[in-house]
């Protein structure tokens, strides 16, 4: 070969990383679930999708202070939520601090008449009256007898008393040296509102980031004070750093645990170094195909470039070993390639996935391996030397190959093990996946719990079952609540639900606060009314002359808007209910099923639907989240699964086109097949529930096993002991390579990460002892 035409695949080689590095440097990273739901969702998908990037749950921060005593707590929860509202990185922060609930009694009892469902214009006429201060009399004597006597004068109709019924049923942190606490009494908390959308990582973490800073430099702080914190945001920050941290740690001690297990084998470092060039070429080319192609990288995804050590460095071990030897097989290249054809066949049918993170990780695997194949063909051939100086491996060789041999024997214990393992599969039918989003979230068990603890502390409304309706603006989005408020009311009071939250209930649509000014009494109507209501009643007209003046103030009172809420508790609830979009507005109205009965903790979907049709509103939807993400994992679930059957049956194909027999066919796919439903036993075995991501591990153990079931079958026909002994050892070496690196990826504290290495590694290795004793055609002669 001259030297120009040697010189040639550098030149491309090197042109190619170099425009993989530009990429790489424009490369933006994700680490949310964004990646994982559907391109293309439908109206309650959407639902879904829209809370999980920027609906109010996606902003929502929970936070809290642990440490030093009571006082302390509420001492540093009350500087910290002046310094965050100054930070102008939160549209609200809540604790519970005086002012605020000042705000919001202010704010009810001022705007009773605008807000109050009571006010009718019944309410206001003699007998109405008669009736509403007849009751506020008889509750004189009840639990809330102290505060209807402050307020009697000025509300003796009860409207306040009316206003607290519509938030009966919502829980809320109890209240300690002025500021929120937990149950237990050993935390003070807060909810923050963030002004930077869920989706905007950048945004949430420089949100995170200034929030510890604010905290760890509140004046005066005791030293075991700490602060915890929880929300879409936080997890979001905290897995792109998790991701992050893990895929330095697991590719430092993946690289380290390669060389010195190269090290051993070729001890050379050159060989060391060239044999590591195809790997970092395919996942340079991995991230860049991946970037070009969706315009992001999923953390995961990252991560998952991590095993490409694990396979791609299997090919520079198959051609050092075999270009060493003085037995080279005219079907080396042959088998390589079919290899990676079988590897490609499977990934390959990832591409057409309508989740973008199945697809990212199916280009990902195959621009990699394509990649490293490539450099090992072209390139490492011009760079190799001439004469390799590899350790003489002989004696381990004739050893293996006379152990391999004996396990010929075991074909039948091995048939057995695998209808053994498939018995425990068919045991495990319908406990087999699980079947929440929770399954691929990157946050380790022990952040999970705080977060539950958290919002258990804050008394959150539990936001399972939501109604969620559109309009064109906000007054047509408020009337649409209030329409829907009536149609669930009934139904709360047939008891088919225990309640509803509504954004109306604090700032009511224009019309409606008009035709409640219009039910009070004029200046002239209202003393007369008054005074024949009184009738018989221990109460004289002229105590009451604050509640008249009242009413002709609430006459002249200009329509509430939302402006009005700022500095209130409520304002945060409102803007959870109703988003603004880029062409209407999103209203979210909460449900809460039932607590006992029945219907306890479950809400008949189906008979909220018809109410809500008989009253007109065929556009207002209910859906159950959990449900709903549940159907959405199992959508993925479904697809994958035909997707990665679709993908073995490529391999057959490509297997049978090449092998040109059914027989060594069906040699080279049992080892796969045994090797995966075994690692699934041993998986179920073990109480672990699998995910998509153990299916996606699955999947690389039929693409890495192939390569071994392909070597041992090609190395059974060609009938030379050298070069099968030599296939061998270089086939032990890959496998302590992949095993390797993909075992420290089961070690990772990523779950998801975790879970592909705890399936590849045992697969991996199970894949070459399977191939070894169903492939390999016993001789009469054993080696010496």
């Amino acid at each position: 070969m001259t030297t120009k035409r040697r010189a040639l695949p550098l030149v491309i080689w090197l042109a190619g990383l170099l425009a993989c590095l530009l990429v790489m440097l424009q490369t933006h990273f994700v680490a949310d679930l964004s990646a994982f739901m559907p391109r293309t969702p439908n109206a309650r998908q959407q639902l879904l999708i829209d809370q999980l990037r920027d609906g109010a749950v996606a902003r929502l921060i929970m936070m809290g202070i642990e440490g030093g005593d009571a006082a302390e707590r509420a001492r540093l929860s009350r500087a910290l939520a002046k310094d965050l509202q100054q930070s102008g990185l939160f549209v609200a922060v809540q604790n519970g601090q005086e002012e605020t609930m000042e705000r919001d009694r202010a704010y009810f009892f001022d705007n009773r008449y605008l807000l109050s469902p009571a006010v009718t214009p019944a309410h206001f006429e003699a007998e109405g009256l008669h009736t509403a201060i007849s009751n506020s009399i008889d509750a004189l004597s009840g639990d809330a007898g102290m505060s209807i006597k402050r307020l009697f004068t000025r509300d003796p109709t009860g409207e306040t008393l009316h206003l607290l019924e519509q938030f009966s049923g919502l829980n809320q942190p109890q209240n300690s040296n002025g500021a929120w606490a937990s149950r237990d009494g050993k935390r003070a908390l807060l909810l923050a509102f963030t002004r930077a959308a869920g989706s905007d990582t950048e945004a949430q973490s420089q949100t995170v980031n200034t929030t510890r800073a604010l905290f760890a430099a509140l004046p005066g702080r005791n030293p075991d004070a700490r602060l915890v914190m929880s929300g879409a945001g936080v997890s979001s920050v905290a897995s792109r750093a998790t991701i992050q941290n893990e895929v330095e740690r697991l590719a430092t001690a993946s690289f380290v645990l390669v060389v010195c297990l190269l090290l051993a084998v070729y001890r050379s470092p050159t060989l060391l170094v060239l044999g590591l060039l195809p790997v970092l070429s395919g996942v340079a080319a991995g991230i860049a195909a991946v970037s070009l192609g969706f315009g992001q990288v999923h953390g995961l995804t990252l991560g998952f470039g991590t095993t490409l050590i694990g396979e791609a460095v299997d090919y520079s071990i198959y051609f050092f070993i075999q270009r060493s030897s003085t037995q080279v097989s005219p079907h080396f290249w042959r088998t390589i390639w079919l290899g990676v054809l079988t590897s490609i066949a499977g990934f390959a049918a990832l591409l057409s996935s309508s989740f973008p993170g199945l697809a990212q990780l199916g280009l990902y695997s195959i621009s990699g391996l394509v990649a490293a194949v490539l450099v090992t063909r072209y390139v490492l051939p011009v760079l190799t030397p001439r004469k390799l100086a590899l350790r003489d491996l002989s004696r381990m060789a004739v050893k293996l190959d006379h152990g391999i041999e004996r396990a010929a024997a075991l074909r039948w214990p091995v048939v057995a093990l695998a209808l053994a393992a498939c018995a425990a599969v068919l045991l495990h039918n319908g406990s087999i996946w699980n079947r929440h989003l929770s399954g691929l979230n990157p946050i380790p068990q022990s952040e999970r719990q705080v977060d539950e603890q958290l919002r258990g502390d804050l008394g959150g409304t539990d936001t399972r079952y939501i109604m969620a309706l559109t309009a064109p603006n906000q007054e047509a989005a408020l009337q649409q609540a209030e329409r829907a408020g009536t149609v669930l009311q009934s139904l709360v009071t047939a008891q088919v639900m225990a309640g509803f939250s509504s954004p109306a209930t604090v700032l009511p649509s224009v019309a409606l606060q008009h035709a409640r000014q219009a039910a009070l009494p004029d200046a002239a109507q209202a003393p007369a009314r008054l005074q024949q209501a009184l009738q018989d009643l221990p109460v004289r007209a002229e105590r009451l002359a604050p509640f008249l003046s009242d009413l002709q103030t609430a006459q002249k009172h200009p329509p509430l808007q939302r402006k009005d809420l700022d500095g209130t508790s409520v304002a945060l609830m409102v803007d959870s209910m109703l988003i603004p979009r880029t062409s209407d507005i999103l209203v979210l109205m909460p449900l809460r099923p039932m607590t006992n009965g029945p219907l306890a903790d479950n809400l008949p979907l189906d008979q909220v639907h018809a109410a809500l049709r008989a009253k007109g509103l065929n556009d207002a939807v209910v859906i159950d989240m959990l449900e709903e993400s549940s159907s959405l994992f199992d959508g993925y679930r479904h697809e994958a699964l035909w997707l990665s059957g679709l993908g073995c049956l490529f391999i057959l194909a490509l297997l049978l086109a090449s092998l040109r027999s059914w027989v060594r066919t069906l040699r080279v796919a049992a080892p796969l097949a045994c090797a995966v439903v075994c690692v699934t036993a041993i998986l179920l075995l073990q109480g672990i529930q699998l995910t998509i991501l153990h299916l996606v591990g699955l999947l690389l153990v039929v693409a890495v096993g192939s390569n071994y079931a392909l070597f041992f079958d090609r190395s059974a026909q060609t009938g030379s002991a050298a070069y099968r002994q030599q296939t061998q050892v270089a086939l032990l070496v890959a496998n302590l390579t992949s095993v390797g690196s993909f075992g420290l990826l089961g070690l990772s504290k990523v779950p998801v990460l975790a879970a592909i290495g705890s399936t590849v590694a045992p697969g991996a290795f199970l894949a070459l002892v399977f191939a070894a004793i169903l492939t390999r055609e016993r001789t009469d002669a054993h080696p010496h």
